[in-house]
């Protein structure tokens, strides 16, 4: 799949809570196919401190429009200087990049986020309900404050949601949702945030004995695999989660314990 390095037009910037914003983003020829699960890397400018892109994951595509959007959480000052975008303005981006989720088969899936990792399972569950599957979203945050606009998700497949605080949904990690203690009849589980909750999740599929596919979060400062920052062990040696990822079989990777 080519690669492309352009400057896309900002369409909106919608600050969506205290870390998060969705950032929609054009170009004035169609976009390139883009796979779930894919990412950019966005370069920063007016951020004298930050020299390295930003790899942000693919939130969802809208073809008819021509537009990209992007869910980005405010970690730093990258990403900061990101939130500050305004409409009119340019912002330079290289992708499609990486690998994708493996949806060949897939009638019946659980997508499990946390965080910052929910943004490529919108459009994975888009991609899936393109193909008449009813995605299963089961998506965790710290606390209600932290919520973004469900709609989406809603409008693809059926929605649960846990906090850590009990302040909606139910209370506690997303793998200890009422849902899972029961083994769910799907073909695959696919999976995005923290490292803890990715292998919990691995484990409950392992369990379960169904398929699962985990999207990692490492740093990814080139996206070509030649700076060797996001370096992974996996059962089959190390990988480069930029160029041979992002998107792992849950049980080829060696998890951190």
């Amino acid at each position: 799949m080519k690669k492309q390095i352009q400057d896309l037009h900002v369409v909106e910037n919608k600050k969506l809570n205290s870390e998060y914003f969705e950032l929609v983003l054009s170009h004035d020829t169609p976009l390139p196919e883009i796979l779930p699960g894919q990412f950019a890397e966005f370069r920063v400018d007016h951020s004298p401190g930050t020299f390295l892109r930003r790899p942000i994951s693919i939130y969802d595509i809208d073809y008819q429009e021509n537009r990209l959007h992007f869910l980005i959480q405010i970690v730093g000052k990258g990403t900061f200087q990101l939130s500050l975008l305004q409409p009119g303005e340019t912002l330079n981006i290289i992708y499609p990049l990486g690998n994708s989720f493996d949806t060949e088969g897939v009638e019946s899936a659980l997508l499990v986020g946390g965080g910052v990792g929910i943004a490529p399972l919108l459009f994975l569950g888009h991609r899936l309900h393109e193909m008449g599957t009813v995605p299963l979203f089961l998506l965790g945050f710290r606390s209600d404050e932290l919520f973004v606009d469900f709609s989406p998700f809603e409008k693809y497949g059926k929605l649960w949601l846990t906090t850590d605080d009990g302040s909606a949904g139910e209370k506690g990690l997303v793998t200890d949702h009422p849902v899972l203690q029961q083994e769910l009849d799907v073909d695959r589980i696919y999976t995005c945030g923290p490292e803890v909750m990715m292998k919990a999740v691995s484990e409950l599929a392992a369990r379960w004995g169904v398929d699962a596919q985990a999207s990692l979060e490492n740093t990814m400062a080139c996206g070509f695999g030649a700076c060797l920052c996001c370096v992974r062990k996996t059962l089959h040696g190390n990988k480069m989660v930029c160029i041979d990822g992002p998107v792992f079989n849950t049980q080829e990777l060696i998890w951190q314990s």
